[in-house]
């Protein structure tokens, strides 16, 4: 969605948010952005610190084929009058 704002409409954007917030506010909310986002790449970085890194399976030697056993063929009883 963001990516679709080209050309005038980042200028239409930029005029609206400088007359809802004032001209002297404007460097204040963007000083707010940033920190907030630098605290949100921050709680990342602790989380993916802080979760436990997977056992690791040790690799196991092949085997070799056994005989596997077949189960017995299994009979289907048709109903009474049928031909096949």
């Amino acid at each position: 969605m963001l990516a679709e704002i080209i050309g005038p409409d980042i200028l239409i954007l930029i005029a609206v948010i400088a007359l809802l917030f004032g001209g002297s506010q404007i460097p204040k909310l963007a000083r707010s952005v940033g920190r907030a986002q630098h605290e949100f790449k921050k709680g990342l970085e602790e989380g993916n610190r802080d979760e436990p890194a997977p056992p690791e399976v040790p690799p196991t030697a092949p085997t070799a084929p056994t005989d596997a056993v077949t189960p017995p063929p299994t009979t289907v009883e048709r109903p009474p009058g049928s031909t096949n």
